[in-house]
């Protein structure tokens, strides 16, 4: 794995870590080129017995992951060729985070910045995350926009926060600190900023050098859960969303007025309000 094979991402590895930095200015939106190569990716790590942690990080300290790239909807021809090679239960948007939490691998987010929708999904799909107090955020979206989370988002909230917080988080849109993130068990640890590469640069390489045999017997022991019947509730429940009318004017008008835009995406919560009014 080289970093030239990607464009929106820099990959590395040693002592047993894998590191994926996203790269995709500019501000780091999910989009169908950025779910390709990780696709990619993660495939190429899964059968890799050298790589025993993955650890995700952004080269945009500002952004780990935006949102879900706005203009997705119109490269729908691009979706259905990744939709044809996801597993039938999920979307393509959910398939990103399936991959992630059945990884063999243990996967590390290192959250320097913000995650709104589907960069917040992400976050939650990976087995730990470590933020920074100063600067991180975490946030669903969604719902300013007219819709609900799609990539699994309201059932690895509802694992990870319990149902009535993964409500709040869903329907009152708003961007979490990192503290309040780890004290409802959505990130494991708020960590101050300038001591967060060393915090997971540590934990990384401490488990990556366990004994053989032990990984695996831990992740064994605490699977993934199954949310196939979740997941497709979830689906519905988006698609019925998405395909309103105000769902539409709403994304369009968060465009027109700097969504996707750094300065945009500083504030997006009160940008989106805005266009709502």
């Amino acid at each position: 794995m080289t970093n030239d094979a990607y464009s929106t991402l820099r990959v590395s590895s040693d002592h047993g870590v894998a590191r994926i930095v996203l790269n995709n200015p500019p501000v780091n939106a999910l989009g169908t080129t950025m779910m390709r190569e990780l696709r990619t990716v993660l495939m190429g790590l899964k059968d890799d017995p050298l790589v025993r942690v993955i650890v995700f990080s952004s080269a945009d300290p500002e952004f780990f992951i935006a949102h879900v790239d706005m203009h997705i909807g119109k490269e729908m021809d691009v979706l259905q060729e990744i939709a044809a090679s996801a597993p039938e239960d999920v979307n393509v948007f959910q398939a990103i985070g399936e991959m992630i939490r059945h990884q063999p691998q243990v996967t590390i987010v290192k959250l320097a910045g913000k995650a709104r929708g589907g960069g917040a999904e992400f976050v939650a799909a990976a087995d730990m995350t470590f933020a920074a107090i100063e600067t991180a955020g975490l946030g669903q979206i969604e719902a300013l926009m007219g819709i609900i989370p799609g990539g699994g988002g309201t059932q690895y909230l509802r694992d990870r926060v319990g149902r009535n917080r993964a409500l709040e988080v869903v329907l009152t849109a708003d961007l979490f600190d990192a503290e309040t993130a780890a004290s409802y068990g959505w990130i494991n640890r708020a960590l101050p900023a300038d001591e967060l590469d060393e915090y997971v640069d540590r934990i990384a390489r401490n488990i990556a050098a366990l004994p053989d045999g032990v990984i695996e017997a831990a992740k064994s022991a605490l699977p993934a859960d199954d949310f196939t019947e979740g997941l497709l509730r979830e689906n519905e429940a988006w698609a019925s969303t998405f395909s309103r009318p105000t769902a539409q004017h709403l994304i369009s008008g968060g465009l027109q007025d700097g969504a996707q835009t750094p300065a945009g995406e500083h504030d997006l919560e009160g940008l989106m309000r805005s266009v709502a009014r």
